[in-house]
């Protein structure tokens, strides 16, 4: 349960970082930072999936890039939503989506599943000469 709270403060932290990267996003403080991300994982919860299914095709064919604007108009959502966020316009929310999936993946891929921050150990074991495994 500690992990889903560190996920949650990292996406709030995600899209503090893009409000301060992007003037066309504005948040009026952490505490609709935090309220933000919370209708962000929501709203990716339930209609994110819906979304990717139907726009499977044009997903393919772009090579997975249009996950970027279903996340810009998942984000414009949340600002419909939430007073403390407002989003300008669709290419300020196409840079914010961009910029909170790179920071929230990068923040959680050192979260486990139990909330502890972990680092990917790799051991490598010298076999005959100069082969290592």
């Amino acid at each position: 349960m500690s992990g889903l709270f560190l996920r949650w403060f990292i996406l709030s932290a995600a899209i503090m970082v893009s409000a301060y990267l992007f003037p066309g996003i504005e948040v009026n403080g952490f505490g609709s930072a935090l309220f933000a991300a919370l209708v962000l994982g929501i709203l990716n919860a339930f209609f994110r999936p819906i979304l990717i299914i139907l726009t499977l095709p044009i997903n393919i064919l772009s090579l997975g890039l249009f996950t970027f604007v279903i996340n810009a108009f998942l984000l414009m959502m949340t600002s419909g939503v939430i007073g403390g966020l407002h989003v300008d316009g669709f290419g300020a929310a196409l840079l914010g989506s961009l910029i909170i999936s790179l920071v929230s993946w990068g923040l959680s891929s050192f979260i486990s599943d139990r909330g502890r921050v972990e680092s990917m150990d790799i051991e490598l074991h010298r076999k005959q000469g100069d082969r290592w495994e």
